[in-house]
């Protein structure tokens, strides 16, 4: 047995809004125990440091995108990226966060040694170097999604001469000025992409192959505004922030058990915005409101965008890509300097981190979600993969919340190690359940990836804040099922049945 000392209690890999959430719980709630933060990037802000697109924005709103311990306090609600970035810093320097990161440092791979109960971390610096270090815990914020490459559909650019974008690898000289730009997808970063654009080319044509539900509303909460001037900035906070998490449930439950009431009342607000005789073809999916994620249109901005005559919506499949623009199948072409492929992200599980126990591979596809925050028998492992119906950050708190009670407790009970057991009988009686019920394409993509979700909780993936954030707060850690041990001793394999205490 190695017997030097372990480098960290908790290795927080990420410093986007889920780990320097875990690291601001951490010093509220389990001050006594140690963390780093290891970010691959040069500074931290995760997706909001990476995209750097014009318009960037968030398409939640920042009462429930932000943390439950920090206000929001600008004016707009839906926020753009430097904003969102302002509040993340802000955070880190109140919180003597920024200290505890390690930039540039990316994790490769982390091994599991019992007899140590502590993972030995492989990270690779921006030089190359390798570099080993060891953490009784590891809590994963590191996203859904893969920072190296984003999803390609395969298009065959034939004489294209232009410029071919993803907006996952936006450069910083793109001069689109009066030029006429495509952008292929429907989805939330075209619909940004496509007002902002507008602005400075000659036009912007979205073209989608099937139309996304549209959601329109204000930037700025008028009564999350009115509430701080009369009230409290964090009493203000809190009740705009439970406001928006009950109309969100629901509107997502409404979309689910009244589609055709919700479909009529999205078009009812385009058509406010664009006029009662306006060709809703273009916003009328095949499918119902929230079977994907709708997208979020602030202050009508792709709709004003449209009637100025500097952008437009085409539906339709690429037949070729040109000299000089789109060909499309039914013979339309689209002009084209720039093409923007807004085609959507691959996702990754884990960060792409290669996960094992005792040297032996570990492949979360083949184990199950416990209460949306830890894998059935992998012990001492957190993650966070925000809600598909909701803000990100609401998980994220949940989990972080979560995770200190159990490092708590661990710390009460002088052991070392947390595990959910799950045996191989208590499997055999679960029924599966597909909780990713989206028909979004990167949802399909990446299913064969994804952990298992039984239909019964807590061995699932919920997706209903309300209830999650009750069960996390107020259940038990104790729950039968999280095993609690010291390293070496006491140990029992998962193929054990837990025996009921006398």
């Amino acid at each position: 047995m190695n017997n030097t000392a372990t480098d960290f209690d908790v290795m927080i890999v990420g410093a986007g809004i889920s780990g320097i959430g875990m690291a601001a719980h951490m010093k509220e709630k389990a001050p006594d125990h140690g963390f780093v933060i290891v970010e691959r990037r040069e500074d931290l802000g995760g997706t909001w440091d990476l995209f750097r697109y014009p318009g960037i924005r968030s398409d939640s709103d920042m009462h429930t995108l932000g943390f439950d311990f920090e206000p929001w306090k600008h004016e707009k609600s839906i926020a753009d990226g430097p904003a969102i970035l302002e509040y993340l810093d802000q955070i880190v320097d109140e919180r003597d966060i920024r200290k505890h990161i390690r930039f540039g440092h990316k994790v490769l791979a982390a091994d599991w040694r019992e007899s140590e109960a502590r993972w030995h971390v492989t990270l690779e610096t921006e030089q190359g170097e390798k570099r080993h270090l060891t953490a009784n815990w590891l809590y994963l914020g590191s996203g859904y999604y893969d920072y190296d490459e984003p999803y390609d559909p395969g298009f065959e650019l034939g004489e294209f001469e232009g410029q071919v974008i993803h907006p996952q690898f936006w450069p910083e000289d793109l001069d689109y000025a009066d030029k006429n730009v495509v952008v292929i997808g429907s989805g939330a970063t075209a619909v940004t992409i496509v007002p902002s654009m507008s602005e400075k080319a000659a036009k912007v044509t979205m073209l989608q192959r099937t139309p996304t539900w549209m959601f329109s509303r204000p930037a700025k909460d008028a009564l999350a505004n009115f509430l701080r001037k009369i009230l409290p900035e964090k009493l203000a906070y809190r009740i705009t922030r439970w406001k928006n998490i009950k109309l969100q449930d629901y509107g997502f439950k409404r979309a689910r058990t009244k589609p055709e009431k919700m479909a009529a009342d999205l078009h009812k607000r385009i058509r406010k915005s664009m006029g009662e005789d306006y060709d809703l073809a273009p916003f009328t999916p095949p499918y119902n409101p929230w079977e994907q994620r709708l997208c979020l249109v602030p202050d009508d901005d792709l709709f004003d965008a449209i009637k100025s005559g500097k952008a437009d919506v085409v539906t339709g499949h690429i037949k070729a890509f040109e000299k000089g623009g789109v060909r499309l199948a039914d013979d339309r072409f689209l002009p084209a300097d720039i093409v923007i492929t807004a085609t959507g992200l691959k996702l990754a599980v884990a960060g792409k981190i290669a996960l094992s126990k005792e040297g032996q591979p570990i492949d979360l596809s083949e184990h199950f979600y416990y209460k949306g925050c830890m894998f059935s028998n992998v012990p001492n492992l957190a993650v966070v993969f925000g809600y598909l119906n909701a803000s990100w950050t609401l998980r994220a708190d949940i989990n972080s919340d979560y995770i200190c009670r159990v490092l708590n407790e661990t710390r009460r009970r002088g052991v070392d190690v947390a595990e959910p057991v799950l045996t191989p009988q208590a499997e055999a009686q679960i029924e599966e359940d597909d909780i990713f019920d989206f028909s979004s394409g990167y949802i399909q993509r990446a299913k064969s990836i994804m952990p298992k979700n039984a239909v019964e909780y807590p061995w699932r993936l919920n997706q209903e804040y309300v209830v999650d954030r009750k069960r996390m707060k107020e259940d038990p850690v104790d729950d039968g099922l999280l095993q609690f041990r010291r390293h070496g001793a006491n140990t029992r394999r998962a193929d054990e049945q837990l025996e009921a205490a006398e």
